[in-house]
């Protein structure tokens, strides 16, 4: 059976197919791994609680400024790991690390507490996983990119569509074979109605939040319940909108699947054009150009969002991408793919999210879990267990993670800029002849929080 009929069969079968390899301890890792979380909300239990699924990890530390928050997660994952145990609990991660007695450790705090963090864990001997985006500005991320590799660190970032079974089952069966023929435009969009319109007054925070912490390098703002918990993303000072939370998992997966790198220039326009009166200050509908050149010439790789009105195409998945090739067209998202051969209405080939609840039965009765997220988290645990052992890049390295974060950075720039195109030199990480945007590469820290420096981390 060759390649392309085992493919084929496994698929007929209704098989997965192997998106990655499993993970065996070898001599670097025979002992239990020891890791700790900083932000135990709710994507850090997700992705914490997949990494005891699948390797001898015992969870010594969790940190939050929130102590109600942090109780409750020492307290589920007390009940989920092998030895039962009670994690210990910090509020200041410069303390956690400081114990100097992890292996891993997991981040996953509001995007303007990455940089921070994950710097300090490499620095201390740590490899990390990362949620994404690596940074709320440019030059955090380009820091993160150095600490890494100055430290010898692996470093996974959540970007975990590369980990994902029927999408990886999409780029070798589609794209790797050529079905698509020329690609010549990729469409990438959201059309949730995710954004909030909330217009609460503010108050004083609860006594259970170190609101100081939490605000760490961001201006400070009077607390307001939409921030914390949970609505951290509505408002710029805290994440880089819409953009830096639903297009970059679409951009990184159009990268990834194109073999794509930095674009040429990003170009944006869009603001808050129905939804206002409230006080998120996120954009209600963008459109993010951004441009590559390819062996086969000129390739735009377009976003569009809108948290308003209908989805443009009703017939797909409202968050997901399409390739448009000459031979054909693949449309995909987190439940499903599926290829239409030009001309065709209905797809020739398909595929749906791998749900492992058989093997997994915790992942039905798990609180807020992505159900049909928690293979490609398991897998993107795998992925970076094998590569500590190997030393070699995961899947969702650092430097790509880094690249997919500040393309989508430098496209809110660029609305900001009132819908310049930013063209960009990756080599020198500059936009080209613009002054302003490059200042705009680094936004200031409130003191007395430093800003990282990729030259001196």
């Amino acid at each position: 059976m060759n390649r392309r009929q085992f493919i084929k069969a496994g698929t007929a079968a209704g098989l997965a197919l192997p998106a990655f390899g499993a993970y065996v301890a070898g001599a670097q890792d025979r002992k239990t791994i020891r890791a700790g979380l900083i932000g135990t909300g709710w994507y850090g239990k997700c992705d914490l609680l997949r990494l005891i699924q699948v390797a001898p990890a015992e969870v010594v530390s969790l940190c939050d400024v929130d102590k109600k928050m942090v109780a409750e997660a020492a307290q589920i994952v007390a009940g989920r790991q092998a030895s039962k145990k009670t994690p210990r609990t910090f509020g200041d991660y410069r303390k956690m690390l400081a114990e100097k007695d992890l292996d891993v450790v997991l981040i996953a705090t509001p995007d303007h507490w990455h940089a921070l963090p994950m710097i300090e864990a490499v620095k201390s001997g740590c490899d990390v996983y990362v949620q994404k985006p690596t940074g709320v500005d440019v030059v955090e991320s380009q820091a993160m990119l150095a600490a890494a590799r100055k430290y010898n660190r692996v470093v996974q970032v959540g970007t975990q569509r590369r980990s994902t079974p029927h999408l990886i089952e999409a780029r070798d069966r589609v794209i790797k074979e050529g079905l698509l023929g020329k690609v010549g435009q990729v469409d990438l969009y959201c059309y949730y109605p995710m954004r909030s319109r909330q217009n609460p007054p503010d108050e004083q925070p609860p006594e259970n939040l170190d609101y100081e912490m939490w605000t760490g390098p961001a201006p400070m703002r009077p607390y307001n319940r939409m921030r914390h918990p949970r609505g951290w993303r509505a408002f710029m000072e805290y994440c880089n909108g819409i953009v830096g939370d639903m297009c970059i998992h679409m951009l990184d997966t159009a990268r990834w699947m194109l073999g794509l790198g930095w674009p040429t220039s990003v170009q944006s326009t869009g603001g808050i054009l129905v939804q206002g009166g409230g006080k998120a200050n996120t954009s209600d509908t963008q459109t993010v150009t951004f441009s590559y050149k390819t062996d086969g010439g000129e390739l735009p790789v377009v976003w569009n969002h809108r948290t308003w009105g209908d989805p443009s195409d009703p017939t797909t998945h409202p968050w997901g991408l399409t390739i448009y090739g000459d031979k054909g067209t693949l449309k995909a998202n987190v439940h499903d793919y599926n290829f239409f051969p030009k001309g065709a209405k209905e797809p020739s080939l398909s595929g749906k999210a791998l749900f492992e609840e058989d093997k997994y039965p915790e992942d039905k009765t798990e609180k807020d879990l992505e159900r049909h997220v928690a293979s490609a988290i398991r897998g993107h645990m795998l992925d970076l267990l094998k590569c500590r052992e190997t030393r070699g890049k995961p899947v969702a390295d650092i430097e790509e993670g880094h690249t997919s974060s500040a393309t989508c950075i430098l496209g809110n720039l660029s609305m900001a800029l009132g819908g310049r195109s930013l063209k960009w030199d990756a080599e020198k990480g500059q936009v080209v002849g613009d002054a302003e945007a490059n200042r705009m590469l680094a936004r200031p820290y409130r003191q007395p929080w430093q800003h990282p420096d990729p030259k001196n981390v």
